[in-house]
């Protein structure tokens, strides 16, 4: 690999890796503040025990997202200062968003909320995690309007001396048709994965536990799995129907892109979308292929006979656009990435629909059957779904822009550090290895730790002294 490929990966798995704690802390946080409020509205002990234990899960998955998600912007500068200086007057005033009222909303407020129990008044306290939640909303669509500029630039225009980016209009940045269309959608996968991980844990306390159905707390954690199927199943249907509209957008900004969602080579009209086929990345025909018809043509375009423009096509316009190149991004990864998304977020849906249907009118979700052993088997790696499926979105959204780093503005080669060598790139990027898997093992711990915790005090224990009943705040 030379220096423009490690940096690439480089930020991948900076990226990636950060992005493993933000889609769940903006969940956590939105969980947090409706479980507190539904204890504040009813006064039931349930209710304050589970948002005792989702505020801690939100306070570990917070103070890692913030470690990492320093060190993804210290890459602009480490490997990518060339297009930092592109990008810089576009992109400061959205970083400047993010971190001076974002992320002070998310921090300050986080802190009160933590430090408060007791000690502010019921409303103010319940206030500090809503306020928590709208910072953590904020952050994504400030964040997702940098990124849809280099999905779609708009609201800017080029210095003729230094060849930098100037902004223009800062709301017309805001309102890109592309982060108006990426941010419900992502908003509804973040849903997802906090749900799925409260399903999880929920599932797993009140019918894999030994007891459980008898346990004093089994009702709280019927709840929470309920609570996360919900969120799950309602944030699944979310998903779909903005990825369709974000699908539509996609292909009106960045027809190569969509085009090789479905590696479609040639212009077809009523073109069929694939669910999987084994040959033709390459351009030539694939030897299988289970396709369906028409439906490429209504998810690019909304109409079942459109043309749907082929990748042979869009590089001959490019060339002509842009000059002599390759603008073909990598297609397997663009084919497979599309999918895998898809697949992992239908499937959370689906698990999250059946432990509902078997969790109705009170139901229990035992051990009995093929559908429950299956249920149960599916549990450790639920959590995983969703995360895969935001994984896979990011890397099929970033990979599929190809070769440009700024949409028929700024190509990624144009954007490495100067000077920059291979042994430091590699350097950096296996000591952000080492301590991401470090973060990776201590969060997981953590939350394994919090998820085994039982939710009410144990009425047999004995009694502790004065000083533990001083203060209901979170401890771990």
């Amino acid at each position: 690999m030379d220096t423009l490929d490690l940096s690439r990966l480089q930020f991948a798995v900076v990226t990636i890796y950060h992005y493993f704690f933000v889609p769940m802390s903006i969940a956590l946080a939105a969980l947090t503040a409706g479980l507190q409020t539904a204890w504040r509205r009813t006064g039931k002990q349930r209710y304050r025990d589970l948002t005792m234990l989702v505020g801690k899960l939100l306070m570990a998955t917070f103070a890692v997202g913030i470690v990492t998600g320093l060190v993804q912007e210290f890459q602009f500068g480490l490997s990518w200062s060339e297009f930092a200086r592109f990008y810089g007057d576009v992109f400061g005033p959205t970083l400047a968003i993010e971190g001076m009222l974002a992320f002070f909303l998310e921090a300050t407020f986080l802190g009160l909320w933590f430090f408060g129990w007791d000690r502010l008044s019921p409303r103010l306290h319940l206030a500090t995690i809503w306020i928590v939640s709208i910072g953590t909303v904020i952050s994504a669509f400030v964040i997702l309007a940098a990124n849809s500029f280099m999905q779609n630039p708009v609201a800017y225009d080029i210095d003729p001396e230094t060849g930098r980016a100037r902004l223009e209009n800062f709301s017309d940045l805001l309102l890109n048709p592309v982060n108006l269309a990426a941010f419900p959608h992502t908003i509804a996968g973040a849903a997802m994965t906090g749900g799925a991980l409260l399903l999880t844990i929920g599932a797993w306390r009140a019918w894999r536990s030994p007891g459980a159905l008898t346990h004093r707390d089994h009702h709280s954690w019927r709840l929470l799995a309920r609570l996360g199927a919900w969120v799950s199943l309602v944030a699944g249907v979310a998903v779909a129907i903005t990825g369709d509209h974000l699908g539509k957008v996609i292909t009106q900004v960045q027809p190569m892109k969509m085009a090789a969602a479905e590696a479609l080579y040639r212009t077809e009209s009523g073109a069929p979308f694939s669910i999987f086929a084994l040959g033709g990345a390459d351009g030539g025909e694939p030897f299988f292929s289970l396709d369906i018809p028409y439906l490429l043509s209504i998810l690019a375009i909304g109409d079942p006979t459109a043309t749907v423009l082929g990748i042979d096509d869009l590089q001959a316009q490019y060339v002509e656009l842009y000059g002599p190149g390759n603008y073909v991004p990598w297609i397997p990864v663009a084919y497979w990435s599309f999918r895998l998304m898809i697949g992992a977020g239908m499937l959370v849906a689906a698990i999250a629909a059946l432990v509902l249907w078997r969790t109705r009118k009170m139901r229990p979700l035992d051990r009995s059957g093929r559908v429950g052993r299956l249920l149960l088997a599916s549990l450790p790696v639920l959590p995983l779904l969703p995360l895969a499926a935001n994984t896979f979105g990011w890397i099929f959204t970033e990979t599929a822009r190809q070769p440009w780093l700024a949409f028929g503005l700024f190509f990624t080669a144009d954007g490495v550090s100067p000077g920059l060598t291979e042994a430091e790139v590699l350097a950096s990027l296996l000591a952000f290895t080492v301590l991401y898997g470090i973060l990776a093992v201590i969060w997981t711990r953590l939350i394994l730790h919090l998820a085994r915790q039982d939710l009410s005090p144990d009425p047999d224990a004995p009694a502790s002294d004065s000083r533990d009943h001083a203060t209901s705040a979170p401890s771990y």
